[in-house]
């Protein structure tokens, strides 16, 4: 997924980390250079769609202009990482 609006600066990937991490959902978050925020979550269904929730709305002090959502076959990922 790839959010965009003031979404860098604002915690979004500590956010989206914690919240990936407490509910076992394995993937990435990392800023993008055009100033979105892009993810990869592989896990439970009700467990992915809570951390889109999340995404959707952002951490205080962001604000999410737009969330784009595609779906893709799971690459086995473990663990959550941030990057750049």
């Amino acid at each position: 997924m790839v959010i965009s609006g003031f979404v860098q600066g604002v915690g979004f990937r500590l956010a989206v980390e914690r919240a990936a991490t407490s509910r076992g959902v394995s993937g990435w978050v990392r800023n993008r250079a055009d100033g979105a925020v892009e993810a990869v979550f592989e896990g439970e269904s009700d467990d992915v769609e809570a951390l889109v929730a999340l995404c959707r709305r952002g951490p205080r002090g962001a604000d999410v202009e737009r969330v784009d959502v595609r779906s893709e076959s799971p690459e086995g990922l473990t663990g959550f990482h941030v990057s750049g």
